[in-house]
């Protein structure tokens, strides 16, 4: 199927009380920031009593911070997935791990219509730099889904000195730019993507850009700068290990932001930052080290520690600065939001996400979603998830090993958020009417969303690891 073409409105785009710029005008810039594997309570603006993370801190600073803030799946594709097409996994064709192996089948389709695409069409020069893990075919790379220029790893993670993917035999080299291998043996990734970002902003000073800058951190393998495993040697094991590779990723953070400001760019560049799912509890991970914050679960689980998430919103030239959001946002509201802040054309097909224009300007603007859903891995033991107001049923519920779940629970699990946030009580033998309303929801989205080809559940061995 051929890629949907969309024409470029020449007609100015505006926001009621948030001026955008004409088509002819100059746009803002835009940065997508995207972590691995951070849980929200590993930085500093969330609460976290122990992490520093100055550089995502200062983005709340002058912006808008979410405290109801979901990512589109608690593992790593099908969250990338969401958070460039707009669309829950489900219709994006993409609801378990994309393969890490050159010419693996499982990847994003290539019809999907990416962020990146959007961006070039309003005549933006785009960059992915750092991870990738949608695709491991040229069809499915990222120059194929809308970058200009691309850099980093295509699979699930990287060695960050060696660049090679160590999670099964033969290890194998991953890094490319533009679709050619390159070795930058015994550099640190975080810096390479730092420099590469930098020359991207460099080359494109005079025309609007739009980057993903999808950091690899706090993903294991943990590498953490020298300075910060001191700083943090007296944190309990694995803590001290995470918490130095969460400040590592940071300082990367406040170099791409120190970049924009020694070029005068920070003012009129909005920056978007989010994680793509919770902390990891697997073997490689030490078993833990991140925080879910007041939150159960954690990276795979649908609890709200594996998908409920830093996320941020900064523009000091437009919006407020320093605020708080409590509305019910998604990661597939960023595609709609940076369009309509942009002024530039939407794809002219069906979208989950929603403009939150409106919550950024107002505090007492209703969330634009009423119910959310989720859906994770295939087959009839898939996990999903739908929330409608303060209720939310999660259906075939994995989570890390934790003896208090029952058999029931697992089958079944209802949670009122407004009371309970830490989800501790089921409550769905209290409600049998609230669990068949919720489930009804999410048979009939099922149906209506349901595609023939979607890729197998993503697997876990014995000790919890990604296979």
């Amino acid at each position: 199927m051929q890629r949907l073409l969309f024409r470029i409105s020449v007609a100015a785009l505006c926001v009621a009380g948030i001026p955008c710029r004409s088509i002819f005008a100059g746009k803002p810039n835009v940065i997508v920031i995207m972590s691995d594997d951070q849980g929200i309570g590993d930085v500093g603006c969330y609460g976290s009593p122990d992490v520093l993370t100055p550089a995502i801190d200062s983005l709340a600073a002058c912006g808008i911070r979410f405290t109801q803030f979901y990512s589109a799946a608690p593992v790593c594709s099908p969250s990338r997935a969401g958070l460039l097409t707009g669309r829950f996994p489900l219709r994006a064709g993409l609801t378990g791990n994309a393969s890490s192996q050159p010419g693996g089948k499982s990847a994003l389709p290539p019809e999907q219509i990416t962020m990146a695409e959007m961006f070039r069409a309003a005549g933006y020069r785009t960059a992915h730099i750092g991870k990738w893990h949608l695709g491991y075919t040229p069809e499915t790379s990222p120059l194929a889904q809308g970058f200009d220029q691309s850099f980093g790893h295509m699979g699930g993670c990287i060695d960050n000195y060696s660049h090679f993917f160590y999670w099964s035999g033969p290890n194998r080299h991953d890094l490319y730019r533009n679709g050619k291998e390159v070795y930058h043996d015994g550099q640190f990734f975080g810096d390479l993507m730092v420099d590469e970002a930098s020359r991207f902003i460099e080359e494109n000073t005079d025309q609007p850009f739009f980057m993903y800058f999808a950091i690899n951190m706090p993903h294991y393998p943990y590498q953490g700068d020298e300075k910060w495993l001191t700083h943090y040697a007296n944190l309990p094991y694995p803590r001290n290990l995470y918490a130095a590779f969460m400040s590592t990723c940071d300082e990367r953070i406040g170099r791409l932001i120190q970049c924009l400001e020694a070029r005068g760019l920070k003012e009129d560049t909005i920056i978007v930052f989010q994680s793509d799912n919770g902390h990891s509890t697997e073997e490689r991970a030490h078993y833990g080290g991140g925080s879910a914050g007041p939150f159960r679960g954690q990276k795979f689980s649908l609890f709200e520690g594996g998908m409920r998430l830093p996320g941020i919103i900064s523009w000091p030239a437009k919006i407020p600065a320093g605020e708080t959001r409590h509305q019910l946002v998604h990661s597939v509201d960023w595609m709609p939001t940076l369009a309509e802040l942009c002024g530039v054309e939407l794809p002219k097909r069906a979208l989950d996400g929603r403009s939150l224009t409106a919550v950024i300007r107002s505090s007492t603007a209703p969330s634009p979603h009423s119910v959310l859903h989720w859906y994770v891995g295939g087959g009839k033991n898939a996990q999903w998830a739908v929330r409608q107001g303060d209720w939310k049923l999660i259906g075939n519920v994995q989570s890390a090993p934790d003896e208090s779940l029952t058999i029931e629970d697992r089958k079944l699990f209802l949670s009122n958020l407004a009371t309970d946030s830490a989800e501790t009580t089921n409550h769905a033998n209290q409600h049998p009417e609230l669990v068949e309303r919720l489930h009804g929801l999410h048979k009939t989205w099922l149906q209506q969303n349901s595609q023939a080809d979607l890729p197998p559940a993503t697997t876990r061995d014995s000790k919890g690891n990604e296979q």
